[in-house]
């Protein structure tokens, strides 16, 4: 299928693009760069030490940071891209292509390609997946490690993303949940479009990603491709793919770079129960609670956020 604004299973959201109701200034235009095989676009902002955004997902494109991570670029050298299938870079002959792997190792890529030394990185939502995983294969390209909104194991995934998800749809949108289960006793799958035609009835995003619901209109930016190979077909009820095998729970004490854990008290995919195991399970990390955030503190709570951000990346 091919890239468009599409409601997908929830916690593609948190990894989603954006577009305010009070329209930005349109983005200035990036560059092209070839990456393990294939084109990834990408664009800087300011100059300084880099600081690199992972979008969420898995299948969303940079969208959804801009403008509002153009902040930090008074200060920081900010980089957005398009990771593989996803926004302006180029997509896989097929779907199998895809990988979480594939997605780590292109991070490295990028930093090679880009002639970048040591860097920051910011893993959003999926994006931090991918960042966990790129700290612990490629500590030495790393200086400062930042986890926002994201999950450290496949648990914590359908915890949150899945099962909490569905107890909201079956409290709050019965009728709703009624007709998708009768699709599911007919076969279908929660990556089937018809199954995601009658879960768009719902106000996933007010519902599910932010404190203040009228901070929610937004539009997601994803390749469902990329989605659901990752993720799985019924990533929505069961996760599969790549996902399915994610823990990076016993591994996390061991990365030494300083690393910044953010979470949003109201984050009902990236849920708090399971966001503060991180204080354990990374006690040489700082951890930072919103508490007026759902999955997007850089949104909600923008002010408090650029100053966590900037006094741990100018240590």
């Amino acid at each position: 299928m091919p890239i468009g604004r599409v409601l997908l299973v929830p916690i593609v959201l948190a990894l989603f693009g954006a577009n305010a109701s009070a329209q930005p200034s349109a983005e200035p235009q990036g560059r092209f760069v070839v990456v393990n095989g294939h084109r990834l676009w990408y664009r800087t902002a300011g100059e300084g030490s880099p600081l690199l955004l992972i979008p969420g997902g898995p299948g969303s494109s940079h969208a959804y940071f801009y403008p509002g991570m153009e902040r930090l670029a008074d200060s920081f050298q900010v980089i957005y891209f398009d990771p593989f299938g996803r926004g302006k870079s180029d997509r896989a002959k097929h779907p199998g292509e895809y990988s979480l792997h594939r997605d780590i190792d292109d991070v490295e890529g990028l930093r090679k390609a880009l002639g970048l030394g040591k860097i920051a990185v910011y893993g959003h939502s999926y994006g931090g997946v991918v960042a966990q995983g790129y700290a612990l294969r490629y500590p030495q390209s790393l200086s400062r490690l930042i986890l926002a909104n994201t999950c450290h194991s496949a648990e914590m995934w359908q915890q949150g993303a899945n099962e909490n998800w569905n107890r909201e749809i079956q409290n709050q949108y019965p009728e709703v949940w009624a007709e998708l289960e009768q699709l599911r006793a007919k076969g279908a799958v929660s990556c089937d479009p018809t199954y995601q035609k009658i879960q768009g009835r719902v106000p996933l995003l007010s519902l599910l990603y932010f404190y203040d619901p009228s901070k929610s209109d937004l539009a997601v930016d994803t390749n469902s491709d990329v989605f659901c190979q990752i993720a799985g077909p019924d990533a929505g009820i069961v996760l599969g793919g790549d996902l399915a095998a994610v823990d990076f729970r016993e591994q996390l004490r061991s990365i030494q770079v300083p690393t910044l854990v953010l979470a949003g008290r109201f984050d009902r995919v990236g849920i708090p129960r399971y966001e503060v195991q991180f204080k354990t399970l990374m006690p040489q990390a700082r951890f930072v609670m919103f508490e007026k955030s759902g999955h997007m503190p850089f949104l909600e709570e923008s002010e408090q956020h650029d100053s966590v951000v900037r006094a741990f990346l100018r240590k």
